[in-house]
């Protein structure tokens, strides 16, 4: 398993932008322009960018490859089925991971929670260890990364049993890493 984080997307220019869009394949752009906020332009853009920087350093090739999108919306690599590869962004990182096997990757900011979010997604137990926590945002991001990261695994979506989907998923190993100073959680399933 590798992954990539870019936590300074924040300072990359309009002049960046324009040249990884000249890059990156004509659907892809034409995704990314979808976008009317800049931000939203970047993200799809850089992404898609370091998909390819990732998949050339981990298996020795160059390539823009196009996505599959399978029932759920988790994407696959149309030329490469057996490369597995997960990407998520938000406002303050993006991050992308390859594997020989399924991966679910997440990055949420820090701060997006409410009540009635967190009463929707988090168990009993969690909401408990969040309510007693010094930064029930930061606690919260966790839960939240950890919980995507595990639907993008399996491929599923968001599913009923959100508030107890870290309890009933034995088969999956989180690995989950919290950069309060940056602003943001991320968290990474791959199968045990």
């Amino acid at each position: 398993m590798n992954y990539y984080v870019r936590d300074d997307i924040q300072d990359i220019s309009d002049m960046e932008l324009k040249m990884i869009l000249l890059w990156i394949p004509a659907w892809r752009r034409e995704e990314a322009l979808r976008f009317k906020h800049r931000q939203g332009q970047l993200e799809c853009a850089l992404s898609y960018m370091m998909l390819c920087q990732c998949i050339s350093v981990n298996y020795g090739f160059d390539c823009q490859p196009h996505f599959v999108i399978g029932e759920h919306g988790k994407p696959t690599l149309k030329e490469y089925p057996d490369i597995h590869f997960n990407i998520s962004h938000c406002k303050k990182a993006i991050a992308v991971a390859v594997n020989d096997s399924p991966i679910g990757i997440d990055v949420e900011c820090i701060g997006r929670e409410n009540d009635s979010l967190a009463r929707y997604v988090l168990n009993d137990d969690e909401l408990r260890q969040m309510e007693a926590s010094e930064d029930p945002s930061a606690l919260f991001a966790k839960y939240w990364t950890q919980k995507e990261a595990v639907f993008k695994f399996y491929g599923s979506g968001i599913r009923d049993d959100i508030k107890n989907l870290l309890v009933n998923s034995d088969d999956v190993k989180i690995i989950t890493t919290v950069n309060k100073e940056k602003g943001y959680a991320l968290s990474i399933a791959i199968g045990k």
